[in-house]
């Protein structure tokens, strides 16, 4: 049963002392940062405040996945404890709504139970104790942990004692709420730094210039979402007329799709110094990503030689967008030939097509960021936008062109711009 016990102060300490002593305590709480050493203070001042033989400052912590995993997602884990055996209290692991610390987590209600012998919810993890105190600690009307105080007396706590106890647990849940927004702004600040780091080793990685190949005018940009982007672009230089040109979409976003950009960067390069050509060398590559990656990710890429001497293009497309082919006269077509991402499967092979790039024609090669760029209906920017978008800039250069279509999306996205990153690969055959 849980009773409402007569007031009165503790012998020898009256109200205003209490007072006074949780106001010295709020004063030295409030001056730390270290969760530890304030929950010391706590429970080292306690026992002049309410007598106890065994105390405990439990957090509840909660891991949604351990649903998926047939666990209990919630579970009070003692971060400042005293009085109890610690080899039993490891064993307890109690849940939320079990025992009388679980029942006042649930309810955000504190109890008194005068006989903890008489009291259904008592679960014992303490064989000497007669009467317990539970207190639950709120932040932002949520509980996030409970102030256990146990006694080896019977009817060791008045109303008094629960007021104080719950004002301490009011300063309690400050300090700890307080620490927690530190925790995470430290760690903010941790994870922005490596991502700088990140974006700066990526943006080392692509080409510093635009290529320079007689007869064509040539430009590329990447238009991140993130600090780091999931999107690749590269150009070698083969012959004194020949370049390797690379567009890809690696899978996801951030440090690891930028991890994976850098492994394919390298593996490319390599093959392209070798001297493969364009289908032996996805296939060397799709095998070292199916040997290296993680079976969800895979990556999109177009892998091309352009030879400026006979204006012929050999070509590899593993699933990535197909490329916008503008003819001198201006009829659009998308050149869907091509075979699975990277990765995926292991012995993939890959077929190499061979494009003749007429004087006054047009090839751009970009990312699927660009056509599924949304507006605010909902409505995707599409391939007949990106075709109308390229014509109506046809007659500007290869670098402006590209910033005409990025702007026609950003248009289109009313200035929110695309969900996911763009990059933009533009050949203009000159007359």
């Amino acid at each position: 049963m849980h009773e409402q016990l007569k007031d009165g102060p503790a012998p020898g300490l009256t109200t205003t002392d209490k007072l006074r002593m949780l106001l010295d305590i709020t004063k030295k709480i409030s001056r730390s940062l270290d969760l530890q050493e304030v929950l010391n203070l706590v429970m080292g001042t306690l026992d002049s405040l309410i007598p106890y033989d065994a105390a405990g400052i439990f957090v509840l912590k909660c891991d949604q996945t351990a649903v998926a995993r047939g666990e209990e997602p919630c579970v009070f884990e003692a971060e400042a404890v005293r009085g109890y055996d610690i080899d039993e209290l490891s064993e307890l692991h109690l849940k939320l709504g079990e025992g009388i610390i679980g029942h006042v987590a649930l309810a955000s209600e504190p109890i008194i139970s005068p006989d903890v012998r008489n009291d259904p919810l008592y679960i014992n993890a303490r064989e000497e104790t007669r009467s317990e105190m539970v207190a639950p600690i709120i932040a932002n009307d949520e509980v996030i942990g409970v102030f256990d105080l146990e006694s080896d007396e019977l009817n060791a706590y008045s109303d008094d004692d629960l007021e104080v106890l719950m004002m301490l647990a009011s300063q309690v849940a400050i300090i700890i709420e307080k620490v927690m927004l530190h925790e995470q702004l430290i760690e903010k600040k941790r994870l922005e730094g490596q991502l700088e780091v990140a974006r700066q080793v990526q943006l080392e990685l692509l080409p510093p210039s635009d290529p320079k190949l007689e007869g064509f005018d040539i430009s590329a940009y990447n238009f991140p979402t993130e600090e780091v982007s999931g999107d690749y672009y590269d150009w070698v230089p083969i012959y004194e007329d020949q370049i390797s040109l690379v567009v890809a979409d690696v899978s996801g976003k951030g440090v690891p799709a930028a991890l994976l950009m850098a492994f394919l960067r390298a593996s490319l390069r390599a093959a392209t110094h070798i001297g493969y050509a364009p289908h032996i060398s996805m296939a060397k590559v799709n095998y070292l990503l199916w040997e290296s990656i993680e079976r969800n990710q895979y990556v999109t890429a177009f892998y091309g030689i352009l030879d400026g001497t006979n204006r012929t293009l050999a070509y590899t497309n593993a699933g990535h967008n197909p490329p916008l082919l503008l003819d001198a006269k201006g009829g659009a077509q998308f050149m869907d030939r091509g075979g699975v991402p990277l990765g995926i499967f292991r012995d993939t092979r890959y077929h190499e097509y061979y494009l003749t790039i007429e004087p006054d024609e047009l090839l751009v090669l970009y990312t699927d960021g660009v056509t599924e760029a949304m507006s605010r209906s909902g409505e995707e920017f599409g391939r007949d936008r990106l075709a109308n978008s390229v014509k109506a800039a046809r007659h500007l250069s290869a670098k402006d062109l590209i910033m005409a279509v990025q702007k026609d999306v950003l248009d289109w996205t009313e200035g929110r711009g695309a969900t996911d990153d763009i990059t933009f690969f533009v050949v203009k055959a000159l007359s």
